[in-house]
């Protein structure tokens, strides 16, 4: 593929303000939907506003609905009020196409509205395809593209594809996703995003390890107890009821956002800081996860559902009452398990993992706890409240890290129990944090892949997680009840208690 000079390291300092997107067009299929007015419309106003879009930009939406240019434009409008002069020159070249996702008739008159687009914005043909519709139109759009000559670049210019999560619902759909979608598009063209990768925190996992000394050699076994990762919700399942039945909390949450996280947690240092150097490392990390058995499920997997209870100070029904959902409902609203990495950085350290919704409150961390001291010089009775040390990288709501140590607490006696040590992005850096959309959009239109997940990824999530559901499916793990407002059934806290360890208390 011809897509220019490489794009220059993403983690360079200061990279961020000096990248801007190159001459495209960005065609967003299912442009009036909720996900392009909530989150697209908003990030691409801010990447404006930084000045990363040049006059040479456009969107063209596609949709069923029945829009006229104006009338798209309006939608943008009303989506980023007051977003400043960028914005509204970047809306004022807006176009819409309204027709059928497997109509040819749609994809001739795309053709033509962005050949006219060409001509008025100076977008050189480049193109970046997302596909913001409901999953089920995915391979549609993409196969649909391909027939009408619409995937593959002229000379000198790129075409790319963004394709939102699920992708697929078990590890043959997502197969089939992919045999499909390589019918149109090379690999290389294709930009599988997850909005998890994009925030900052995440990425500071990669700093964190290897901009600093102190950390990367204390980040394995022989140090490191085991590891907690944390990805609660204190919302209920709201109008999404009907979606979440077809889904659960392992498909919704654990096969991406959770695998992705769990591997640049436990990758080895990459050859090189880029796209292939990480990403390879990525899913190296996730081959090394093994695989449950039935048996293994049993014991190390527990599933949850949320009942009534109180929330924030509120009363809330239980799944079985929300909408869209049937009165005597299996699935899953809370997933807590054990893994384990057959490799020698980690090999004996338990991973936890912990989704669910309806819990006290809304938090996405990573914990490293470490081993204790091997002895301690004075009375036992002096460290009661004396904990492991611990890193914890806290995703959000308050974006930041946190070291956990003991020190002694003033007075007479030589007490000592555990403090925190906080760094908060908010504070330190001053500046408002991008939204993860803005970097991964931006990142699209440069050619950037590091933050997107390739093919061989979604692979292994897929290699992890389906012997789970297989499990499920023959009554592994039968499913517990946990009241609203709590960290979840009390099988959760067997888990890992059994273990001598306890879940940390965001």
């Amino acid at each position: 593929m011809t897509t220019g000079e490489p794009p220059p390291n993403p983690f360079a300092i200061g990279l961020e303000m000096a990248r801007r997107a190159p001459p495209v067009v960005l065609v967003v299929f299912g442009a009036s939907g909720d996900l392009t007015s909530r989150k697209l419309l908003p990030s691409l106003a801010a990447v404006a506003r930084r000045q990363q879009l040049t006059d040479s930009f456009a969107v063209v939406g596609v949709a069923r609905s029945e829009l006229s240019d104006e009338d798209f434009r309006k939608l943008a409008a009303d989506a980023v009020p007051d977003a400043g002069p960028e914005w509204e020159r970047a809306v004022s070249g807006f176009r819409y196409v309204q027709g059928e996702y497997g109509e040819p008739a749609t994809f001739d008159r795309l053709r033509q509205v962005l050949e006219e687009v060409d001509h008025d914005r100076g977008t050189q043909g480049n193109r970046v395809y997302y596909l913001a519709t409901v999953p089920d139109q995915f391979a549609t759009v993409a196969c649909a593209l391909g027939e009408h000559g619409l995937s593959r670049p002229r000379k000198g210019c790129f075409v790319r594809l963004v394709v939102e999560k699920p992708y697929g619902r078990d590890p043959q759909s997502a197969a089939a996703l992919d045999r499909a979608v390589h019918t149109s598009f090379d690999e290389d063209q294709v930009y599988r995003i997850d909005h998890y990768l994009g925030k900052e925190t995440v990425q500071n996992v990669l700093a964190l390890r290897f901009a600093n000394a102190i950390f990367e050699p204390v980040w394995n076994r022989r140090y490191v107890d085991h590891v907690q990762l944390t990805v609660a919700e204190s919302i209920g399942v709201g109008h999404r009821g009907g979606f979440y039945e077809t889904a659960g909390a392992l498909r919704d949450i654990v096969q991406n956002h959770v695998m992705q996280v769990l591997g640049l947690t436990l990758l080895e240092p990459p050859a090189t800081v880029d796209a292939q150097g990480i990403r390879d490392e990525k899913v190296k990390a996730l081959r090394a996860v093994e695989v449950l058995s039935p048996d293994e499920v049993s014991t190390s997997v527990v599933r949850g559902q949320y009942d009534r209870g109180w929330v924030e100070g509120q009363e809330v029904a239980g799944y079985r009452q929300e909408e869209g959902v049937a009165p005597d409902s299996h699935t899953e609203t809370f997933v807590a398990m054990r893994l384990a990495v057959d490799n020698w950085r980690w090999a004996g350290v338990p991973i936890y993992v912990r989704t669910g919704k309806r819990l006290p409150k809304r938090v996405t961390e990573v914990a490293m706890a470490f081993h204790r001291v091997p002895h301690l010089p004075f009375a036992s009775s002096l460290a009661r409240d004396l904990d492991a040390n611990s890193i914890v990288v806290r995703v959000q709501p308050d974006e930041g890290i946190t070291m956990c140590f003991g020190a002694k607490v003033p007075g007479p006696e030589f007490r000592v129990r555990t403090v925190s040590m906080d760094f908060s992005y908010g504070a330190s850096f001053m500046e408002e944090t991008p939204d993860a959309y803005e970097r991964l959009l931006l990142d699209a239109m440069v050619g950037d892949p590091t933050l997107f997940i390739r093919a061989d990824e979604v692979e292994q999530s897929w290699r992890i997680v389906a012997p789970i559901l297989e499990a499920w499916e023959e009554g592994a793990a039968p499913l517990a009840r946990y009241e609203s407002g709590t960290w979840g059934p009390r099988e959760a806290n067997r888990l890992i208690e059994s273990t001598g360890r306890r879940w940390r208390r965001p």
